[in-house]
């Protein structure tokens, strides 16, 4: 596929996660609840998990923000939903090393998420597709304390 080609398929996924979030909405009881926010753009998210036995069983977002931030965020609670807590913590490294241009396990499948590494050409817009991710880590973390 050319790399025209890619950059469309990575464009219109992109898209179809901002215009048709999955996981929008809030978890309600016993849920871990992180509100995060670019200031530098205004992006905000508010992020909702249900970890059971060392497990996200779920997770939900709601928030205002850029379609790189909303579409993070959709494909990272898409990704994160089943993960025990260090696969999930190792998916946001993974992600974090690919938004810095870094190597990465590229055999790990990515999914939809692979459609975001692109953004790593942009500086400025790195910080919208991490926001979600970000929230996840602090959230698991002070889960784990």
């Amino acid at each position: 596929m050319s790399f025209n080609n890619l950059d469309t398929l990575y464009r219109q996924v992109i898209m179809d996660h901002y215009k048709n979030p999955r996981n929008k909405g809030i978890l309600e009881n016993d849920s871990i609840t992180i509100d995060m926010n670019n200031p530098t753009c205004g992006d905000r998210i508010h992020l909702t998990l249900k970890v059971h036995d060392g497990v996200v069983i779920d997770a939900k977002f709601e928030g205002e923000g850029c379609s790189i931030s909303m579409s993070s965020a959709s494909m990272m609670t898409q990704a994160i939903k089943g993960k025990n807590l260090s696969d999930a913590l190792k998916l946001s490294q993974i992600f974090s090393n690919m938004m810095q241009g870094k190597e990465y396990d590229e055999d790990i499948d990515l999914g939809d998420i692979e459609a975001l590494q692109g953004v790593c050409k942009f500086p400025a817009r790195i910080k919208c597709a991490t926001l979600a991710w970000k929230a996840m880590e602090k959230g698991l973390n002070e889960q784990n304390k």
